[in-house]
């Protein structure tokens, strides 16, 4: 009996190239896909943080003041700026695909991809305007 029970004297092996761990890093396209598939795992962060602040708000004024104080922290604050990079660069990234994954229509002609993208970007801008004019005027 073989070591290899599909492997027969009459069926040769295929041949498969090495394929190295690091493979994506020699093309930029490559890298900047990964790189960006990666970032979700800042948004994943984010949206956890922002769980974890809901329960402590319902969990009462200490135990949301503790969460605040928590989020004093330097450590904190310096994941909330590395993360903000990177959910910056993968909203970005999402927006300027949104184009190739939207195929959208208006009288019997596709809408230019530039002006998808930009719709998304100016709702962004608009709803970070909102969000920054609820927080400065309380």
């Amino acid at each position: 009996m073989s070591a290899n029970p599909q492997h027969t004297p009459y069926h040769p092996r295929w041949y498969r190239a090495p394929m190295p761990i690091f493979w994506w890093v020699r093309r930029w396209i490559h890298a900047r896909f990964i790189l960006r598939e990666l970032t979700s795992i800042f948004v994943a962060g984010y949206a956890l943080v922002y769980l974890l602040q809901l329960r402590a708000l319902g969990m009462g004024p200490e135990a949301y003041g503790r969460f605040l104080e928590l989020l004093q922290s330097p450590l904190s604050i310096s994941l909330h700026g590395i993360s903000l990079v990177f959910v910056m660069y993968h909203s970005i990234t999402w927006f300027n695909l949104a184009p190739r994954a939207l195929s959208l229509r208006l009288g019997g002609r596709r809408v230019p991809d530039k002006v998808i993208a930009g719709l998304n970007f100016a709702a962004w801008a608009g709803m970070s305007a909102a969000l920054l004019w609820v927080t400065l005027t309380g």
